[in-house]
């Protein structure tokens, strides 16, 4: 057992600095968990299915975490403005990757675009079919359920969309946001309704304390970018700490939609698969956003910020470390226990997502079971001597785009609304 150095996963540990980075690389994750998944739900629904389960699992997850992060940041409000700032810190729209530009008229009326869309990137070559499924069929029932947690008169409707014509057409989308008395609400959805009931939903995470530089919250005029290196180090923890949550809501959405349509062991199953995928892209996106080393405790600053195993509020586990190894607890208890999210689909029969999370940071590293109850999981840290080859699930996450995509710095931002 390894013990001198132990830590709980708060993300109050790194450098305001650091945190800055690491938030857009979080959202960016979040979005990679469809790339995970969605090859999987194609082999085992076809597209019609895949389509399905994604409007169901976004349909779920995005009112819930959009109002979290309203009430978090302070920004809480009914008009078009509001809808707009929750999508710049929606995983669904990580910034840049999902280049959106707004553009708001008044309170009632706006517009935004796609400059660059990097899921159109990824499906485009995979054919029409496949980007009508995204753009058309998930795109029109979730924007809406989006909004609806601003105001449940908003629609969002498209002025132009893929597929492209012409095949370079840009922006790659435009859509109008209208909030009007007389549009009828869309009904909230059994999943939505069952995912207000989860435990996640309920998470009370770190507190905004006010001090400090930066902003403590976005109160403010709706900006052109979000510049995380803006907000003060109290606010960038509660937002990492919201996104992780985001990514284990998103999850337990797409697991009520694999249930509906296949057996226990087989939705498992479906569920793993997604997990290792991002697992592995996100370790070694964290591992190289922070420049973290490649040793047990650059592991560990890896595990303590990992969405997988965060925030520490919903997922009860420890890090123990030293120089000659690393051992992670997964405590059968919390939040994450209760809601059956991430760590509970890991097990001593279950470790191919842990394998390919170490391995994000280094290839040698592999895990092993030390002890397993009805109360923890425990696990090893080890440094094989020949690298392990990638991993199915991580290769086919690597298709996107998204894994390779390097964020850049665009200045100032600018004020879109006056107050």
């Amino acid at each position: 057992m390894v013990s001198p150095a132990r830590t709980g996963g708060s993300f109050a540990a790194l450098l305001r600095a650091d945190l800055a980075v690491l938030v857009p690389e979080l959202l960016l994750c979040g979005q990679l968990i469809d790339r995970s998944g969605m090859a999987h739900l194609i082999s085992a629904f076809g597209r019609e299915g895949m389509a399905e389960v994604a409007i169901e699992e976004w349909q779920a997850a995005s009112p819930w975490y959009t109002r979290r992060m309203q009430r978090a940041l302070n920004y809480e409000g009914d008009d078009v403005a509001t809808i707009f700032k929750g999508l710049q810190l929606d995983i669904g729209a990580p910034p840049q990757f999902m280049d959106f530009r707004y553009r708001v008229d008044d309170r009632n009326h706006g517009e935004f675009q796609l400059d660059h869309c990097g899921a159109l990137m990824d499906v485009e070559p995979l054919g029409d079919a496949y980007v009508t499924a995204m753009c058309h069929d998930i795109e029109d029932p979730t924007f809406d359920a989006t909004a609806l947690a601003t105001n449940p008169y908003a629609q969002v409707r498209p002025i132009h969309r893929p597929p492209r014509v012409p095949e370079d057409r840009h922006p790659h989308c435009a859509w109008t946001v209208t909030i009007d008395p007389s549009h009828v609400p869309p009904k909230m959805e059994p999943h939505t309704e069952a995912l207000g009931r989860t435990a996640a939903v309920a998470a009370e995470l770190s507190p905004i304390d006010g001090d400090g530089e930066g902003n403590h919250d976005y109160s403010g005029p709706l900006l052109s970018d979000l510049r995380f290196a803006d907000f003060s180090k109290s606010a960038l923890v509660r937002i990492a700490e919201e996104v992780c949550l985001q990514q284990h809501m998103l999850t337990l959405g797409f697991l009520m939609g694999v249930r509906k349509r296949t057996d226990e062991a087989s939705a498992l199953d479906l569920a793993r698969k997604q997990l290792t995928g991002i697992a592995g892209i996100a370790s070694e996106r964290i591992h190289r956003a922070l420049g973290t080393p490649q040793s047990f405790a650059g592991l560990a600053a890896v595990l303590d910020v990992h969405p997988v195993l965060s925030p520490y509020h919903y997922v009860e586990r420890t890090v123990e470390h030293d120089s000659h190894g690393l051992t992670l607890h997964i405590h059968r208890r919390g939040g994450a226990h209760v809601d059956g999210a991430w760590p509970t689909l890991v097990d001593s029969d279950h470790l191919g997502a842990l394998d390919a999370l170490v391995r994000g940071v280094d290839a040698h590293f592999s895990v092993r079971v030390e002890s397993e109850t009805e109360d923890s999981l425990v696990v090893g840290v080890v440094r094989e001597d020949t690298p392990a080859k990638e991993c199915g699930e991580v290769a086919i996450t690597r298709f996107s785009s998204g894994t390779d995509f390097v964020f850049a710095d665009r200045g100032i931002p600018l004020p879109l609304t006056v107050l």
